[in-house]
């Protein structure tokens, strides 16, 4: 329901009339007028001085939220904070005069609720709007500003703020929307929440006409036009249950009720009903002493008029678990209309709609999200706690901080540079922020602004600060950060992101390491049709780079990985040892399968001479048997475009004992004793050498060395020309194909 604004009450002379203004608040006894009439001259002379024809915006606001707050019987310092609290926002006073003026205390409110204020100017400067984006987003700002509230008369004072503030913006247009969105999103729930029933009907009208107009309007007018009909009605029925509880000897109060917009159009969405099936838009409420009166009156009213079946409800009996009291009934009425009866005591009715026992959890969202969130649970019901205990605690300083001090909050509430909130664990610094927004940002890293000011990246944040981030180029986490010592970071989530990058820097430069290795061996042994994919399931890897990595941290051999990539031929050969055989000629059925059959003669052809482990085909030749080529050979190639009928596939046996020739080539710088080292080696290996032929280039002084060997298995011929390899001045050994 939208409240009509009175008119300020004015003098003769123009000037405000302060006896006749205080007379039309509902002041608590405790109230000393003095102390209020001494803040209401000081305002407005600071109105006069910066609006010297009229009262100023400051100053009507600040007499508004007195007006509201008094209707919640709030004490004297929470109302002199209220009055004061625009003008200190507006600068036209200072907060040290106000401490110098009217106490310390005083000051304290102002500036909890200027801590609040922070919200404000940091959604409008957002490039876009911040309320309503998110439910997230809007939970995070609720939670945000129950964490800054140290005095539940803080929260008090700025929902009445906000209530003058969406009330004054009916005609700006370009205003009014950011605004309702943001009481929306941010007050109504916390109006809800703290049970301050009759402010958060009117946030949530406001907010509804402003964003949602054509609805408003719809509803407006379908009431407006039942309106005097409804009244007339209303009021029958008032004087009838007048009449009827007099004569019973029950006391009573008896008012129509009017059911505002909002909770309409809530109502016909969340039932699909049409306006006509709202059957509480006539409603009375009939307030009585004690709840014993509250039966008997309910059984009046249903003596008078026909009860509708299944809309009872007995919340004094069994309370609502946020502690709601009351009785609720539906009545056929008089001219056979739905009539809706709430009948409650008038302490039940306070409870109900300035705050304690009103519905924080009652019809309200994001219940689950609630109750999954204690530290924001707690400090909601300590608020509660506080309004519920006001009249009877101790308002000394003492009280205040004890209090705050049980309710110290697990999370904090920081600003994005857009006007985003971002919830963050207690003691979190800039990092966590950085690691918070984006993992990247939190890698590139490389300093802070906390309110446009640079910050160390210890900075401990608060709840209501606006953090920027300042970033490198490149990624570059330092080790230091995860040091618990040095206090760089505090949420686990950083610290796991920083490990993280640092695991993966370590893999990736294991992954390069380990295919120069692989890559390098391949090609060495002139193995260039060898599959990687299937080499890397074969030693249990589940990709290639998984198998690069496996190597280059040493966690798998060059030797098992020529051994697999033998085995997938076919030919995994265990025992190293070479049996030499100086023929490259086999015997019939020794080494090779044609077809799966042994047993056929087969010759390894000169010009590539293949060894196990090579991918092979064969060529059937006149009077020769089959020769058998590697599959990238040359001349295998030009045989299988020109005699394709002649190609038959092969492929090796399980064959130990036998040995097969390669030509490897040996680069090197010249020096003395350098053939005898590598006929050495061959020796020490067991490995027969057939053939040897050197090149010497005195005028760059190297030495090219060509020898045919016989070998047993690509593992051993890899094992052998890496001993070459570290021989001194040798620069390059490969495996080489005639081919």
């Amino acid at each position: 329901m939208v409240q009509v604004r009175k008119a300020l009450p004015q003098s003769d002379d123009g000037a405000f009339n302060y006896p006749e203004w205080l007379k039309r608040l509902s002041l608590p006894a405790v109230v000393a007028t003095e102390r209020l009439e001494q803040a209401l001259r000081l305002s407005e002379q600071l109105s006069h001085h910066h609006s010297p024809q009229s009262w100023s915006q400051p100053f009507r606001m600040g007499v508004e939220m007195v007006e509201i707050l008094a209707g919640l019987q709030l004490d004297q310092e929470t109302l002199v904070a209220a009055l004061l609290y625009r003008q200190v926002r507006e600068k036209q006073l200072s907060i040290e005069q106000v401490n110098t003026q009217f106490g310390q205390r005083v000051a304290a409110l102002i500036e909890g609720v200027l801590r609040m204020a922070v919200i404000g100017p940091a959604a409008g400067d957002a490039a876009g709007p911040v309320f309503g984006q998110t439910e997230q987003q809007a939970q995070n700002v609720r939670k945000m500003l129950v964490a800054m509230i140290d005095d539940a008369r803080i929260a008090l004072i700025k929902l009445a703020e906000r209530t003058c503030v969406i009330r004054s913006v009916k005609n700006q247009p370009q205003r009014r929307e950011r605004v309702a969105r943001e009481v929306r999103d941010v007050y109504v729930p916390l109006a809800h929440r703290l049970g301050i029933g009759h402010i958060k009907w009117e946030l949530e009208d406001l907010s509804f006409r402003y964003l949602e107009p054509k609805l408003y309007e719809q509803i407006a007018d379908l009431l407006d036009e039942k309106r005097l009909d409804r009244q007339r009605y209303i009021d029958n029925v008032i004087v009838q249950l007048n009449e009827c509880l007099s004569v019973a000897g029950v006391t009573a109060l008896v008012s129509g009720r009017a059911k505002h917009i909002f909770s309409i159009w809530r109502k016909m969405r969340r039932k699909d009903i049409s306006f006509s099936q709202v059957y509480d838009v006539r409603a009375v409420r009939v307030l009585v002493d004690n709840p014993q009166d509250c039966y008997a009156a309910l059984g009046i009213v249903h003596m008078l008029w026909r009860s509708v079946p299944n809309e009872f409800d007995d919340y004094i009996a069994n309370p609502k678990t946020n502690g709601y009291r009351s009785l609720h009934t539906a009545v056929i009425g008089p001219e056979a209309k739905v009539l809706e009866v709430q009948i409650r005591t008038r302490a039940m009715h306070a409870e109900s709609e300035f705050g304690v026992c009103a519905h924080w959890q009652y019809k309200g969202a994001d219940t689950k999200q609630q109750q999954q969130d204690k530290a924001y649970d707690e400090k909601i019901a300590w608020l509660r706690h506080v309004l519920e205990w006001h009249d009877e605690m101790d308002s000394s300083g003492d009280s205040v901080a004890q209090l705050g001090a049980e309710s110290s909050a697990a999370r904090i509430y920081v600003f994005t540079p857009e006007g985003h909130v971002v919830d963050l664990p207690n003691a979190a610094t800039p990092l966590d922020f950085a690691y918070h927004i984006h993992t990247e940002i939190g890698h590139r890293c490389r300093g802070a602004k906390v309110n446009d000011r640079i910050v160390p990246l210890t900075y401990v944040l608060k709840t209501g600060e606006q953090v920027e981030i300042i970033t490198g180029n490149t990624a570059a986490p330092s080790r230091d950060w995860l040091r618990p010592g040095l206090g760089f970071i505090a949420a686990a989530r950083s610290r796991a992101k920083i490990k993280q990058w640092f695991k993966k820097q370590a893999q990736d430069e294991n992954i390069q390491a380990g295919r120069v290795l692989v890559e390098r061996e391949f090609k060495r042994l002139a193995l260039t049709s060898i599959d990687y994919k299937h080499v890397a399931e074969k030693v249990n890897c589940v990709s290639v780079e998984g198998m690069y990595a496996a190597v280059g941290a040493g966690d798998l051999s060059l030797s098992q990985v020529l051994n697999a990539a033998q085995g997938l031929l076919g030919t995994q050969v265990a025992d190293f040892s070479i049996k030499p055989r100086p023929k490259s000629e086999l015997p019939p059925g020794q080494g090779i399968r044609i077809g799966g059959v042994s047993n056929l003669l087969t010759q390894l052809a000169g010009c590539c001479k293949p060894v196990p482990g090579d991918l092979i085909i064969g060529y059937v030749t006149v009077g020769r048997g089959i020769t058998v080529h590697r599959q990238d050979c040359a001349r295998a190639l030009q045989l299988m475009q020109q005699e394709r009928a002649r190609i038959v596939d092969v492929d090796w046996d399980h064959v130990d004992s036998s040995s097969y020739p390669v030509d490897i080539e040996v680069e090197a710088f010249d020096r003395p004793g350098l053939l005898n080292d590598i006929t050495s080696l061959l020796a020490n290996e067991k490995c027969n050498l057939t053939r040897v032929n050197t090149h010497t280039n005195r005028q760059h002084n190297s030495a090219r060395l060509q020898l045919s060997i016989e070998i047993g298995s690509l593992a051993l011929l890899g094992r052998l020309l890496a001993k070459i390899d570290a021989l001194p001045n040798v620069y390059s050994v490969s495996r080489v194909s005639q081919g």
